[in-house]
């Protein structure tokens, strides 16, 4: 049976009409701010969306590239946060206070910047998942120009490894990635995923891949090697 979530009783005098039992102080006024009508409502949504604002333009920041800035990068944030208040407010009733209600109303904005940004990152022309930039990745990674040959042969194994021993999702990640110099985020969007199950593809396919690099002798072997 699942968990009950905080009980709701009467309160005099409270405009909100109801007091969630169970919550921390600041979340409940949240709450209740977020449930009533008129003047309190409008007065919590405009300072929830200010604290929005603010960690969307700081996400944004974190996250975005070169490409995303200026104008481009505010008009972002404040996308994000308006369709993350606007999501929180009609789900206010689903929160069920086993966090604070920020850390809940935070999942929302990040959700909105990962979504925003990865969408943006495919609007620029000409950018696809189809195209395989292996040549650049010598200077992506900073390889030293005076061992070509060494990296041109790491290189020439690594791609070899990654046709060999990946799976057909493994390795459209990986190229994406690592190769191509996908955002994370842009990633997730095309693929209709989210950010931990590409974690755990590229953690997969780091392994194997690592276990590829040291039978060929390009890594120490190691007695915790994955499997």
């Amino acid at each position: 049976m699942e968990a009950a979530g905080p009980l709701s009783v009467p309160v005099m005098g409270d405009p909100g009409g109801v007091r969630h039992t169970g919550l921390d102080p600041e979340s409940e006024q949240w709450v209740r701010a977020l449930e009533s009508k008129g003047r309190p409502y409008e007065e919590a949504c405009t300072r929830l969306h200010a604290v929005l604002l603010r960690i969307a333009r700081f996400e944004i920041g974190r996250r975005a590239t070169h490409d995303v800035a200026g104008p481009e990068r505010d008009d972002l944030a404040h996308q994000a946060a308006a369709d993350a208040l606007l999501a929180i407010t009609r789900k206010i009733g689903q929160f069920r206070g086993e966090s604070k209600f920020t850390t809940w109303a935070f999942k929302f904005v990040v959700f909105e910047v990962s979504t925003k940004l990865g969408r943006h990152f495919w609007r620029t022309p000409g950018v696809t998942l189809d195209n395989e930039e292996w040549e650049r990745l010598p200077d992506r990674f900073g390889l030293d120009p005076g061992a070509e040959t060494e990296a041109r042969e790491l290189l020439a194994d690594l791609r070899a490894a990654v046709d060999e021993v990946l799976t057909d999702h493994q390795r459209r990640v990986f190229v994406a990635l690592v190769v191509n110099g996908v955002p994370l985020d842009a990633l997730v969007d095309r693929l209709g995923t989210n950010r931990n199950a590409v974690y755990k593809t590229m953690f997969d396919a780091r392994s194997r891949l690592r276990a590829r690099l040291t039978d060929l002798g390009y890594l120490p072997t190691s007695t915790s090697r994955p499997s």
